[in-house]
């Protein structure tokens, strides 16, 4: 079978290897999607900091079941599938107490450990997801970074009835804005310096865009929200503008949600955090619960994910779906690969 493998920064390679053996308690996934995300971006440029080469990409994935292990139950060859992509170690305080997505020694697929960006790929079966027959696959691909949308959003209980600022209308930050809306959220605001990006937020049917070099974010928190300003803001670019906006712009006494990763170590004003009794609530990945969420999401019509998927290329061009992120000034949205 064919793979795909990142042997330094910038670079990819195929070979032709065995299709891989599975064990008693794994299926075997034939591999038809794959979405790039940030933090695939950021391998490709050498720049994540826990990434070593050469490594084999693929964590955003959805693909067919092809064979079940002798110990497998509730999947068969042909079912559609997803899967969480952690490897954790299942002994440490957190695994132990069921936050084992945060393992004092999580490897992530495509990052830590290799990935799925190859035609079979074998995941143990209580990391595999079912999905229904109806779901198609690009939206099936995105089910994982649903996920951390879904996981964000419940860092604060329930989000029903709240007015939520969201920093950031790339993919996260609009599938978190959409999945605040769909969970019953009373108006969610988004913003962004990008006007492609608040334009396929309008698409997605996100109302409430602004963009902050444009107009004054402190009135259109008023405008939009009233005088009791927002109850939760995510933020979900991870520079350092958009924390220092987010604390700036914080009614007192509310919870600020960590969602965009930081390539760089920003600097906050704790002392606005500590006189306003801000409420700094950091994220990380998913459980299971949170992948059933999104499952449920994708597979009832609540989401708008037609928009999402702004370019495809087939598994051969992996290098020139890079190339193409790399030209396009920041206006695409989710790039997927696609193996068939």
């Amino acid at each position: 079978m064919l793979q795909a493998i990142m042997t330094q920064p910038g670079k990819i390679e195929f070979r032709q290897i065995p299709c891989p053996e599975f064990q008693p308690d794994e299926v075997l996934i034939q591999v038809k999607r794959i979405g790039v995300c940030g933090s695939d971006i950021h391998v490709f440029h050498g720049l994540h900091p826990y990434t070593s080469y050469p490594v084999v990409q693929g964590h955003e994935v959805a693909g067919v079941i092809a064979e079940v292990g002798a110990q497998v139950k509730g999947f068969a060859p042909g079912d559609k599938a997803v899967f969480m992509p952690q490897v954790t170690c299942g002994t440490c305080f957190p695994c132990r107490h069921g936050m084992y997505h945060i393992c004092d020694d999580l490897k992530v697929m495509g990052f830590q450990t290799n990935g799925a960006a190859q035609e079979y790929f074998p995941v143990r079966a209580e990391m595999a997801l079912k999905l229904p027959e109806h779901v198609s696959l690009d939206p099936a691909a995105l089910v994982e970074p649903i996920s951390v949308a879904v996981h964000a959003l419940s860092r604060c209980g329930s989000v029903t009835g709240l007015n939520i600022l969201v920093l950031g209308a790339g993919t996260i930050g609009n599938l978190v804005a959409q999945v605040a809306v769909a969970s019953g959220a009373n108006k969610v605001m988004v913003t962004d310096v990008s006007t492609y990006k608040l334009e396929k937020a309008r698409q997605c049917g996100l109302e409430y865009v602004v963009n902050p070099e444009q107009e004054s974010l402190e009135q259109a928190i008023l405008t939009t929200f009233g005088p009791d300003k927002a109850d939760l803001i995510l933020e979900c670019v991870g520079v350092q503008d958009t924390i220092t906006q987010a604390v700036a712009v914080a009614r007192k006494g509310s919870p600020i949600i960590i969602v965009g990763v930081f390539g760089q170590k920003p600097v906050v004003d704790l002392g606005l955090v500590q006189d306003r009794e801000l409420s700094l609530i950091g994220t990380l990945m998913y459980q299971k619960k949170d992948y059933q969420r999104a499952i449920e999401l994708v597979s009832n019509g609540k989401l708008h994910l037609d928009q999402m998927v702004t370019q495809r290329f087939a598994f051969e061009d992996y290098l020139q779906a890079y190339q193409a992120i790399e030209s396009s000034e920041g206006e695409y949205m989710k790039v997927m690969i696609e193996l068939e």
